[in-house]
């Protein structure tokens, strides 16, 4: 004998298939993996490294950015580097950074450590209460080795 679902026939399916969704969440998140870091732009520069943990949230924050040929950049704008005179200037009238007093520093690490404590006295004048260093981490197998050149 059949179970009967009340009325005489074939009764709704109440159960909700989660098989589809999980599937098209699967390709979303495959998409953005893959994505993600090609969306990243800015001005080229070669990092120190460094073995410390990452930060989170760094997404939506402000980078001023020193190349290997010391021209010095606010956000991604290639067009535009800022002397070194006008920098604090600069700094003090920028409406983003004076609501947030976060910067991060990306700094190419061929530069004289003169330099970057300088621009970093110059962040500091100009009211940012947070500095970040931005830097690429270090492979699993260099860590604790120092370099013989």
């Amino acid at each position: 004998m059949a179970m009967s679902t009340g009325k005489g026939g074939r009764g709704a399916i109440s159960e909700i298939n989660v098989t589809p969704l999980v599937d098209v969440m699967l390709v979303l998140l495959i998409i953005f993996m893959v994505t993600a870091p090609l969306i990243t732009q800015g001005v080229p520069v070669d990092l120190p490294s460094s073995s410390a943990q990452s930060l989170s949230g760094t997404d939506k924050k402000l980078v001023l950015t020193i190349t290997r040929d010391k021209k010095i950049y606010i956000g991604t704008n290639e067009d535009a580097p800022i002397p070194l005179q006008e920098l604090e200037e600069r700094l003090k009238t920028n409406a983003r950074l004076q609501d947030d007093k976060e910067l991060y520093l990306h700094a190419d690490r061929s530069l004289d450590y003169g330099l970057v404590v300088d621009v970093m006295a110059k962040i500091k004048r100009a009211g940012v209460t947070k500095l970040g260093m931005v830097t690429d981490p270090v492979q699993g197998n260099q860590r604790g080795r120092r370099s013989s050149k």
